[in-house]
């Protein structure tokens, strides 16, 4: 047993909830204060999409990693507030150029006020972002959350380009979702070193815990796209497939299957649609690729958990322990 798990680690999530329960209602308290607006439509799709569900692994991750590095004051609350205001502003404009239908279990945004109103309250959500940033009045905490907002955009780009390209290779699926994803989960780890006082280095081994976690994370969502588990991942089995997104199992299945599954897959990717899910995920089950790529979920999550001997024992660091399990582990 590895040092991170020297100690019992959590039962489930409402154990760190609970752990994290002042801290969480904090950053709600917050949330709900700087969302308000004279702008009454601005009020209406900030609320729902910030109250539609989610479990914030973001914030909370950036909780736990102050916590865990020894942080005794309040700025992590606002750092938790900013990354939440960041990654929801990503989502209603995730939605726009995915024409998504479902976030969270609820209907989108855009589908009930239209693109235009989504994308531009999802830039009022960005400078709210940049106006808590300026309170914080930080230059270091602003140069990374300026340079995780930037990579983020450029993740979105590179993936728009790489839709339904079926010749998208391992290494730039890792590239997207390293950029789009898993940035604001290393952003949010490292936010919790700095505030703590660690040395560079142990900043940059909480960066590598949220990178891993991330990635892992990603994956496993990629994975349950074809497992029908739309409620835990917040949409509906199939729609990577409908868009024409290259994920990491087909990207495998193609590696694995024979010349005609690898010729309906591309098709498949390039037309886009899920008239034929099944006949994707018999080939996917019949290569492997989905077993294959939840094994290199199972790894990433195995380095995050390495990555946690920057910090000394304690209950949050546990608790990030156990949500590196968790990233991996749900519904499969």
């Amino acid at each position: 047993m590895n040092d991170s798990t020297a100690h019992a680690l959590p039962t489930g999530l409402d154990e760190i909830l609970e752990l994290t329960r002042a801290d969480r209602e904090a950053v709600d308290r917050l949330i709900v204060d700087r969302l308000s607006s004279d702008v009454v439509l601005v009020n209406q799709i900030s609320s729902h999409i910030i109250s539609g569900g989610g479990k914030r692994m973001r914030p909370l991750v950036h909780l736990l990693c102050a916590r865990a590095a020894g942080y005794a004051g309040d700025d992590h609350v606002k750092l938790a507030a900013i990354i939440e205001f960041i990654h929801t502003s990503t989502l209603l404009h995730d939605d726009v150029v995915d024409e998504s239908s479902r976030r969270r279990g609820q209907v989108t945004a855009h589908r009930l006020w239209g693109n235009a109103a989504s994308v531009l309250v999802g830039d009022f959500l960005y400078s709210r972002s940049f106006q808590l940033m300026v309170e914080l009045d930080r230059m270091a905490i602003m140069n990374i959350l300026a340079d995780t907002t930037n990579t983020i955009a450029e993740g979105e780009v590179l993936q728009l380009m790489q839709m339904g390209n079926p010749d998208l290779s391992v290494d730039e699926y890792f590239q997207v979702i390293s950029d789009k994803t898993a940035c604001l989960f290393a952003a949010s780890a490292r936010l919790g070193g700095l505030l703590g006082g660690l040395d560079e280095s142990g900043c940059d081994r909480l960066a590598e815990f949220g990178l891993y976690l991330g990635q892992a994370f990603q994956i496993t969502d990629d994975v349950l796209d074809y497992r029908d588990a739309g409620d835990d991942i917040g949409k509906n089995a199939g729609d990577d497939l409908a868009e024409g997104k290259v994920t990491l199992p087909l990207i495998l299945a193609l590696e694995h299957g024979d010349d005609s599954e690898r010729e309906l897959i591309r098709g498949i990717i390039e037309s886009g649609g899920s008239e034929r899910l099944d006949e994707v995920r018999a080939i996917l089950d019949r290569t492997d690729a989905l077993d294959e790529a939840m094994a290199q979920a199972r790894g990433l999550a195995a380095r995050a958990d390495e990555a946690l001997k920057a910090l000394p024992d304690s209950p949050e660091r546990r608790a990030l322990a156990w949500l590196a399990a968790y990233a991996v582990e749900r519904r499969l």
